[in-house]
């Protein structure tokens, strides 16, 4: 498997600019929390190795979850991002039966999305955010802002991956 720096020099090379950077820089935090699952059985992948309920699948499942409903919002709106909520709790966790390479597939796919969208996207078009208590009312998004997002995202729970991942087998994305 390559390492995250390695897949992010190539998934910008056609670009340039502002849109090269927002890419690379998910390219990045996503390599980094999928190196984290790199040779686990679903049973370490649903394991749960501190005191916190996460696990390195249920993150892989709620990112991918997260980005896809931030593609929502980004390529439709407001109502779009409502529609795709889906279960909160759900998508936290590793349910019994279901396997860590459908999340990793997913999550690739939900990528290769984003990442098509954002290559020719107004990434000054701005949304009004949908009602919901974790956002302020009347609160828009650009979609250049919602891709921040999901960087932000996906770099803190690629960390949280990191923590469960050296605590499960020792192994660690850097250092």
């Amino acid at each position: 498997m390559n390492t995250p720096l390695e897949i992010s020099q190539t998934a910008t090379s056609d670009l340039g600019g502002e849109r090269a950077d927002l890419l690379q820089a998910l390219a990045v935090h996503r390599g980094f929390l999928r190196f984290t699952a790199q040779g686990l059985t679903d049973e370490q992948a649903a394991q749960q190795s501190t005191v916190s309920a996460l696990t390195i699948g249920g993150l892989i499942k709620h990112v991918a979850a997260t980005e896809a409903t931030w593609y929502h919002f980004m390529a439709g709106g407001p109502t779009q991002m409502e529609a795709n909520y889906g279960d909160w709790a759900d998508q936290h966790r590793m349910n019994p039966g279901e396997k860590l390479s459908d999340y990793l597939t997913n999550y690739a796919e939900i990528a290769t999305r984003t990442d098509d969208f954002i290559k020719t996207a107004d990434l000054d078009k701005v949304w009004p955010l949908p009602v919901a208590p974790w956002f302020e009312p009347g609160g828009t998004r650009s979609i250049r802002r919602s891709i921040i997002h999901i960087i932000a995202e996906t770099a803190q729970h690629a960390g949280h991956a990191d923590i469960i991942r050296e605590t499960i087998d020792g192994q660690r994305t850097m250092g």
